[in-house]
């Protein structure tokens, strides 16, 4: 039976000290910053992405949590890779196994790119085919940075099957949220409904664009022309 020892153990082959430094900058890692502490092996996504895909099958439940409760960030975003390849591959029943792991361990999920490659593919997947965004309305109204971004980008899922309303009243439940990090993600997922449907974000701008920070604006126009992405920075 393959263990997440090997799975480490491996990882830790390809440990990169040059990388470690670029990446603990990168994502914020300094006293005082959003992820403080954050320790890095210097592995690259896709190097991570490969290696998961040769033990993701074998890797039990508990061997996630271990995982997901790692000092070691490469660590944590492998086991939420393992999830996400398990989920897409699992039953009804090893589905609701790995949502119930995911919220009950939100605390291994503390930084911005552990929500980004998770959020949508298990939690907006599962509240979609549940039809039930109880556990995203939860986290929404957490308090908590990184389980507010889990909310904004879970409904990812959502914007992809073409129901735009939850990523909407998530927009403007944060308008006035004070981290960049939550701007930045309502302004992706505002810009991922204008790739859907531009009548609708254009909508949506015309009655809030005036009241969303700055950063979520350019983002949620980003895919407009010159003369458009102007007309609506104007109106800040």
């Amino acid at each position: 039976m393959i263990t997440a020892k090997q799975l480490q153990q491996e990882l830790q082959n390809l440990a990169d000290k040059k990388k470690a430094k670029h990446l603990s900058q990168f994502f914020k890692t300094g006293k005082g910053q959003y992820a403080e502490g954050d320790v890095f092996l210097g592995i690259n996504v896709p190097t991570i992405k490969s290696i998961v895909k040769k033990y993701y099958q074998d890797l039990r439940l508990e061997d996630i949590v271990s995982m997901l409760h790692s000092p070691l960030h490469d660590y944590r975003f492998a086991a939420l890779q393992t999830m996400v390849m398990q989920y897409e591959k699992g039953d009804d029943k090893k589905q609701a196994e790995l949502v119930e792991l995911y919220l009950n361990n939100l605390s291994g999920i503390n930084n911005w790119d552990l929500v980004d490659c998770s959020a949508h593919k298990i939690l907006g997947a599962w509240a979609y085919k549940k039809n039930d965004t109880s556990a995203i309305n939860m986290l929404s109204s957490s308090k908590i940075l990184w389980q507010e971004r889990i909310a904004v980008v879970a409904s990812w899922f959502y914007i992809k099957k073409g129901q735009y309303d939850l990523t909407l009243n998530l927009a403007i439940k944060f308008i006035n949220h004070e981290h960049d990090l939550m701007h930045k993600a309502v302004g992706w997922m505002l810009r991922e409904v204008g790739k859907q449907d531009k009548k609708i974000l254009l909508t949506f701008l015309d009655e809030y664009g005036a009241k969303l920070p700055r950063t979520t604006l350019r983002y949620a126009i980003e895919r407009f022309s010159k003369e458009e992405r102007e007309f609506y920075m104007q109106k800040k």
